[in-house]
């Protein structure tokens, strides 16, 4: 595990306290590892899977099944399996 000091306004002091209380946390490293979890996960890109990948490739090739041009014509062929 790395350890760092890093430097806190009072407002974002506060904030930790705040993620801390409410997590039940027994420390403020606790709390900010919660925060730049949530940060990693909303706003950085995840990293696909590499079936996924392939599946977007077959997809783009048109090799992903039939297509349906309204609900009617799918609802006909999900039922007929």
């Amino acid at each position: 595990m790395v350890q760092t000091i890093i430097d806190l306004d009072e407002n974002e002091d506060r904030i930790l306290n705040i993620v801390k209380a409410q997590y039940n946390f027994k420390n403020k490293s606790q709390a900010a590892q919660l925060i730049l979890k949530l940060y990693g996960e909303n706003f950085l890109e995840p990293e696909l899977r590499p079936e996924f990948l392939a599946e977007l490739k077959e997809i783009k090739k048109g090799k992903h099944g039939p297509t349906f041009n309204s609900i009617d014509e799918l609802r006909k062929h999900i039922e007929s399996m």
